[in-house]
């Protein structure tokens, strides 16, 4: 464990809660301590008001805040003597204690205070830390946890049994301290839960917590117990499999999820671990992972879907055998799982949410194997962790979500996504809540799209084994696929068909048609295992109204539309809907460029701004306006739609 702390930066910072803030930062920097949003801080410190009256005051970790960016507006500032005054009721509901910690508040804007916030109150020292550090974690985790803390701590911490985080902990720690010389004590570790440190600066308190926790990693080094699983190799994923494991969890969740995998060394050698199915299945490292992890991983057996129809049985008992009868059950999906001989995969409607699972299982596999290694993994009583899961404070959480976008949690492929319509298409689906794998030819997709939403693949859709490997690519990525739209395509210069030579004509032919047939057969069987598939080709106006000089063109547009309809035919028993969009004159594309407009427009007797309007409707059509038609054929709007084909021209007289 490192200490992190720098005096020279330290001292920029002139008043208590912005080296409240400095301070949270290294603890919240550090994934051995904290993650994503876990454990709190505070100070205490006197605040002057609009009327020059002085209050004492608990500046505390704001819900909804990630200590790692911690800043000092993400810090309640609320009364302490209210806080105080609350830790000596005997009894106190959740959401009196939220209503009551919210009026006590200096400033209304401020987050909701830490549901820690009347523990740290009764902390007689200025500043307060808490972590869930895994070391310390893993050390109670055991059957003989607590005589395992005393042994690496002696008396310089109060160890406190596991009680419901929030008032009744504040409640236990002030029965517990009634006597005890506070000056005494270096910090407090909450069994199967964390660590507490505490100091009158902000210093000391940090390095306690360093200080102690590197005491709890070196006591797992020194009895040989840091050692982990690892695996030298690691096996080729079934990549159909995967989609259908997706499909399997999206379905119980309600709503399209994402799957990352890890098949590092560490997580292949832990799924290969002897008694694998009793280890990790005991419970979380911590009971307030469960809200992002669920309580145990799914295991998957090589029949995905009963090893997920299991994983739901046993949840549903799980939550018969604690419910009060008054509460609804959670969508039972897992949340992360353990696929022996390939490592870990995890759940998330996106590449954030699946992350920060996959964080946590990482963090809970290491823990998991020391804990072993000291006589035995032993995570907390199911009702305790239910008691969490189904905490009420922890429902309004999740209550309180927004709605989902269109498409949040689907995966979509795109070709052609370097420019014009394929790049406006990834644009509007990731608008609208997708991933997409952006596939093109130019190796620019990949600068163009820098996000974890997208994964780009440089690709030449002619080359069979290449556009394979893409979409395997992106089903690793993401875990599977339900919207593909077949963009990719190439415009040659005008020739008769005499004059037509067999490059050209080939060449048109092979990625205007052949390379949408090449993509469909490797997408299909991902698709039938995608949540609501659609594929959308893209056509063109060519095709019910071509032009001279362009047959190579027009007769690969025409066979891609007679691709699209057989499509259709074929795919609909599989729920999988094809649909087609006819664009036409669309001028911010790579297809045309201004002196080509300029020679069109004159051989029409029209000027450039007349030409590109020269519809029934007397409007530009852009890039963006074709990808608003991809995505309506993509989403709800044509559920009941298949084979159909709409133009996007403006309306051309040709046609209409």
């Amino acid at each position: 464990m490192r200490n992190r702390w720098d005096e020279q930066e330290a001292g920029q910072f002139d008043n208590d809660l912005s080296l409240r803030a400095y301070s949270s930062r290294l603890i919240g920097s550090d994934e051995d301590l904290v993650l994503h949003g876990g454990g709190n801080t505070s100070v205490k410190t006197s605040v002057t008001d609009l009327f020059g009256d002085e209050h004492q005051v608990l500046y505390v970790k704001g819900s909804g805040w990630d200590l790692a960016t911690m800043e000092p507006a993400g810090f309640a500032p609320v009364r302490l003597d209210v806080l105080q005054r609350m830790a000596r009721l005997e009894a106190l509901s959740d959401t009196e204690m939220v209503k009551q910690q919210r009026a006590a508040m200096l400033d209304p804007a401020a987050p909701n205070p830490s549901v820690e916030a009347i523990l740290h109150a009764v902390i007689p020292c200025r500043y307060v830390d808490h972590t869930h550090a895994d070391a310390v974690v893993a050390l109670t985790n055991t059957p003989d946890g607590e005589q395992l803390i005393r042994q690496v701590y002696g008396n310089r911490v109060l160890v406190v049994p596991y009680v419901m985080p929030g008032f009744p902990l504040a409640r236990k720690i002030v029965e517990m301290t009634r006597t005890t010389d506070w000056s005494a004590l270096q910090g407090m570790v909450l069994m199967n839960h964390g660590i507490f440190t505490f100091a009158d600066t902000a210093r000391e308190s940090y390095e306690r917590m360093i200080r102690l926790v590197d005491e709890g990693e070196r006591h797992l080094e020194s009895n040989g117990a840091s050692r982990l699983a690892r695996a030298d190799t690691s096996r080729d994923i079934n990549h159909e499999r995967l989609s259908r494991l997706r499909q399997a969890v999206s379905f119980v969740a309600g709503a399209p999820m994402l799957v990352r995998v890890d098949d590092s060394p560490e997580a292949i050698g832990f799924s290969e671990l002897d008694g694998l199915e009793s280890i990790a299945t005991r419970g979380p490292l911590t009971p307030d992972h469960v809200i992002r992890t669920k309580r145990v991983p799914v295991i998957v057996q090589e029949d995905v879907d009963r090893s997920v129809a299991d994983f739901i049985d046993e949840y549903k008992r799980y939550f018969l055998n604690n419910t009060d009868g008054t509460l609804q059950c959670l969508d039972p999906a897992p949340r992360w799982g353990v696929w022996p001989g390939y490592g870990i995969v995890t759940f998330g409607s996106s590449p954030a949410e699946a992350g920060i699972v996959l964080d946590t299982a990482r963090h809970t596999i290491r823990a998991i194997q020391w804990a072993e290694a000291l006589g035995g993994w032993r995570a907390l009583p199911e009702k305790d962790v239910f008691n969490v899961e189904y905490w009420e404070l922890e429902q309004a959480k999740l209550k309180a979500k927004k709605d989902r976008s269109p498409f949040h949690g689907k995966i979509a492929l795109v070709t052609g996504a370097g420019g014009g319509i394929g790049k406006a298409c990834v644009v509007a689906l990731l608008e609208q809540g997708a991933v997409v794998v952006a596939v093109d030819i130019r190796g620019l997709v990949t600068s163009e799209f820098a996000r974890t939403e997208v994964k780009t693949v440089e690709c030449d859709v002619t080359d069979a084994g290449k556009m394979k490997k893409a979409i395997d690519t992106g089903i690793r990525e993401f875990g599977g696929l339900d919207i593909v739209v077949s963009n990719a395509g190439t415009f040659p210069a005008g020739r008769l068909i005499e004059d037509m030579d067999d490059d050209t004509w080939n060449r048109c032919l092979a990625v205007n048609l052949s390379s949408h047939q090449t993509l469909l057969k490797y997408c299909v069987p991902y698709l039938k295992n995608g949540v609501d598939p659609a594929i959308v080709i893209v056509g063109s106006k060519n095709v019910p109204a071509p032009g001279p000089k362009a047959s190579a063109y027009s007769a690969a547009k025409a066979g891609l539309t007679q691709l699209a309809r057989v499509a259709a035919l074929e795919l609909g028993k599989f729920g999988i809907r094809v649909n087609t969009v006819h664009p036409n004159a669309v001028f911010d594309t790579d297809m045309w460029d201004d002196s080509v407009i300029r020679a069109r427009a004159r051989s029409y007797n029209l000027s450039v701004e007349e030409y590109k309007s020269n519809n029934v409707l007397g409007t530009k059509v852009r890039a963006v306006d074709v990808a608003g038609m991809v995505c309506e054929m993509a989403g709800p709007v044509f559920a009941k739609t298949t084979g159909a084909q709409v133009p996007v021209d403006g309306g051309n007289e040709r046609v209409v």
